[in-house]
């Protein structure tokens, strides 16, 4: 499936092109394929995608793709590092655009570059109530695809992500999801908003989104409605 060119950058875009794919889902696998498929087709330069998550002691590949995203999960948990196991430990995005060059996982990248066509990787946490969860995990096969601008392109999608993981861990199925989409949608856009007005990372802004609403004892939702609202207020 193909998308427009705006899909890349307008955040609206993005969360327009996950809804025809959720529309489609029947259950929790669907979720989670179709938004590695989301990845792929929406990040610039990313070629292959998974999504893993933590499960007590363990990590699992709960959604991928292709086959040559779960096997680059695989690398990483026989190698004990790389781009996802990373994320799974600190909320900065793990980024490294070029896997030839000395890196931060010597192993993972020396398997990687002998065994599959990867030369780029990068690695999101998705939370849900604060706590770690998983990761969104991102490659690429082209050397010096992915920037620290692709990045900020990807922390839309790991905004619906997270929020669609929590829904999900919560006992919400595909079509409570959908109903949601709008919401989430916004609590996207709220993320990116204060993540530009605060300077901190889209944890830390989902954070104050999730602290502030249960200060107020209001939706999520509703807050990050509130904080559009106000902001495009301040712009007139």
């Amino acid at each position: 499936m193909s998308w427009p060119d705006n899909a890349l950058t307008e955040p609206a875009a993005v969360f327009a092109a996950l809804a025809q794919i959720l529309y489609s889902a029947t259950d929790d696998a669907d979720v989670y394929n179709a938004i590695c498929s989301a990845a792929v087709d929406l990040i610039p330069g990313c070629d292959h995608a998974s999504l893993m998550l933590r499960r007590g002691n363990t990590t699992v590949t709960v959604a991928a793709s292709d086959e040559m995203a779960a096997f680059a999960d695989d690398l990483e948990r026989a190698t004990g590092e790389g781009p996802c196991l990373d994320a799974l430990e600190t909320e900065t995005p793990q980024l490294e655009s070029d896997l030839r060059t000395p890196n931060q996982w010597p192993e993972f990248a020396r398997q990687a570059l002998s065994k599959t066509p990867i030369r780029g990787s990068m690695g999101f946490r998705l939370l849900v109530d604060r706590r770690k969860i998983g990761a969104l995990n991102l490659f690429s096969d082209t050397p010096g695809a992915f920037t620290e601008d692709i990045a900020d392109v990807a922390i839309v999608l790991v905004s619906f992500a997270s929020v669609a993981v929590t829904a999900l861990s919560r006992g919400e199925d595909a079509e409570s999801l959908r109903r949601g989409l709008t919401g989430s949608r916004e609590i996207g856009q709220a993320v990116g908003l204060l993540m530009g007005l605060h300077g901190v990372s889209s944890d830390a802004a989902f954070e104050i989104l999730q602290k502030t609403s249960q200060n107020m004892n209001v939706k999520v939702a509703d807050l990050a409605r509130d904080v559009i609202v106000r902001h495009r207020s301040t712009l007139d």
